[in-house]
């Protein structure tokens, strides 16, 4: 911990030096980064990507400081060559809080900045479609404010107070009715509303230039909410010309339930089974990323002891792989393979969540993390039986799925070529994990920035470089064997001893200050960014999901492409609606 604490300071030193009149170290107890005013936040930017190398902007969220009246735009910077942390933060009065938007600079920042806005009411100047994107138009407020009630408002904090007042129940609504506490922009009349884009729908097809001496007109097509290949209640409006994608618009918040809301209102420790419910494939990876940004927090006191350690990694790659033998069988799917991939790899899956529901007691919303370690040990004959997959099973299992798909005619003609994104595309557009390295960039964090133990194992980072869907699909094989390589290695070196580093609380005292932990999940980077005001409960929870954040470049990947490509392109992204719409 303390050494990355001395290298965050150098990365921060070097900016201090080069912008001196511009930035200013945080001097907040427990705070770190660099604060820079709103008017110099674009040059700024702008000669950090380009002179000193920091191209990735992964993270970007708001913070609401009410009590102090003011906002705080909070900027995760790193390189995609590799490296630390470089946090930047802006911040504005919270009467008016606007801010340049860097959509211009970083593409990838433009839903990010669309989900600040949304949810805590931050204008990013310039954005070029500046509009909700979890809840709807029609929603009144930002629900992220700390002074903005929910409908059926109980208590600030849980554990509330108040649910059981001298032995008596009530329902909550009965002191705020629904009826009541429901409102609507101004000017806003929900039963005239048309959803936008959709008006074109209702208003018929839109005009295009002519051609020659032919009449044409683009067609607007919604996929979705409610389509078997949109992997959930998502969708997506293409305007096509004739079969021609021309522009896309995905549209998400279908299962928007504020999960950052129900965040600051639990205490740190009640967020963890939550933490499950994002990629509820990847509850294990979930956890890890959540016990990584808190431990920060908590300090060398909650660092985890060695088994520990090799018990997060184990559970961590076997996610991955149950996440990408998933990945390939709904692709195949997609392509219209019907069930039968997906069936094959479903085996794989169910014989790793055996494990998860033998080492956590849950097959799929496992909650076996802590702060400090895992809840328990791994139960007598685990170690040898994840030693037999991690040296037989696996390795035969995606060979033998290797020989039948790799070289299939139908996934070749269907991928190679098709949604291609370049290493510049996806590195401005802030992709991350499987999507990223297949475009060409070998960026994983286990590698770039290590975290937990992963400096001891021996992998390579899987990259392809066409950047297109069958890249996207070969990358997951080649993950899967780099995991079987990690599982080896840390089944046969894990040593013994404890699992945590305290005992189990339910309360933890911390300290003020913000922390953000990130992991290389199997659909890419998964970040906590949390901030303590010293209470039980976080002041602040903000989730950096890859599925959401991915889907930032779908668009790019779509123009061009035919419609019936549609579903393979986002099949190959490979998102959980759970994550995106949190």
């Amino acid at each position: 911990m303390n050494e990355e604490i001395k290298v965050l300071e150098t990365y921060e030193q070097a900016v201090l030096e080069r912008f001196p009149d511009w930035v200013r170290v945080d001097e907040r107890e427990g705070y770190q980064g660099l604060l820079v005013e709103s008017a110099n936040l674009l040059p700024l930017m702008s000669d950090l990507r380009d002179e000193l190398g920091y191209d990735l902007l992964t993270s970007l969220t708001g913070v609401d400081y009410l009590p102090e009246e003011k906002m705080e735009v909070v900027y995760h910077l790193f390189r995609s060559t590799g490296g630390a942390i470089l946090e930047i933060k802006v911040q504005i009065p919270r009467s008016n809080p606007v801010v340049p938007s860097l959509v211009g600079l970083y593409p990838g920042a433009a839903f990010q900045e669309r989900e600040a806005w949304d949810l805590l009411g931050i204008k990013f100047e310039g954005h070029p479609h500046l509009k909700r994107i979890l809840m709807w138009e029609g929603f009144s407020g930002h629900p992220l404010r700390k002074d903005w009630q929910e409908v059926f408002y109980g208590d600030e904090k849980k554990p509330y107070e108040d649910r059981w007042p001298k032995g008596k129940t009530k329902k909550i609504e009965a002191d705020n009715p629904y009826q009541e506490n429901i409102a609507y922009p101004e000017g806003f009349n929900p039963e005239t509303w048309i959803p936008e884009p959709a008006e074109f729908l209702f208003k018929g097809s839109i005009p295009l230039e002519q051609e020659e001496e032919f009449d044409t007109e683009k067609l607007v097509v919604n996929l979705g909410p409610q389509h078997p290949s949109t992997h959930g209640v998502f969708r997506m409006v293409a305007t096509l010309d004739g079969e021609t994608v021309v522009d896309l618009e995905p549209v998400m918040g279908y299962l928007h339930r504020n999960h950052e809301k129900i965040g600051e209102k639990n205490t740190f420790a009640m967020n963890m089974p939550y933490t499950d419910r994002l990629d509820y494939f990847c509850s294990m990876s979930n956890n890890f990323g959540y016990a990584l940004a808190v431990e920060k927090l908590l300090g060398e006191k909650y660092h985890p002891p060695e088994r520990a350690q090799y018990i997060r990694v184990i559970m961590a790659e076997l996610t991955r792989v149950l996440n990408h033998f998933m990945a390939i069988g709904f692709f195949l799917n997609d392509l219209g393979a019907y069930f039968t991939p997906a069936l094959y790899t479903i085996k794989e899956r169910e014989l790793i969540l055996d494990i998860f529901e033998a080492v956590a007691g849950s097959r799929m919303m496992c909650n076996y993390f802590r702060f400090g370690g895992v809840v328990r040990d791994l139960p007598q004959g685990m170690e040898e039986h994840i030693r037999e997959m991690a040296y037989e099973r696996l390795p035969r299992q995606i060979d033998e799925l290797d020989r039948y798909l790799v070289e299939n005619e139908i996934v070749v003609s269907r991928g190679q070529g098709v949604g291609v994104l370049t290493p510049e595309q996806a590195i401005g557009l802030s992709a991350a994990g499987p999507v990223l390295r297949a475009s060409g960039v070998p960026y994983d964090i286990r590698r770039a920035d290590p975290y937990s133990i992963y400096d001891r194992f021996d992998f390579d980072v899987a990259v392809r470089y066409h950047g297109d869907v069958y890249d996207r699909f070969l990358i997951r094989f080649d993950e899967i064997r780099q995991s079987i390589r990690i599982l080896q290695q840390a089944i046969d070196s894990i040593p013994q001893g404890e699992v945590l580093a305290n005992k189990p609380a339910y309360k933890f005292k911390m300290p003020v200050g913000e922390a953000y932990g990130r992991v290389e999940g199997p659909k890419g980077e998964l970040g906590f960014y949390v901030v303590s005001d010293g209470t039980d409960n976080p002041w602040r929870y903000h989730v950096r999901a890859p599925s959401f954040i991915n889907l930032t470049g779908l668009r790019q990947m779509c123009l061009g492409e035919k419609v019936a490509d549609l579903v393979a392109i986002l099949g190959s992204i490979d998102i959980v609606l759970g994550e995106v719409d949190r």
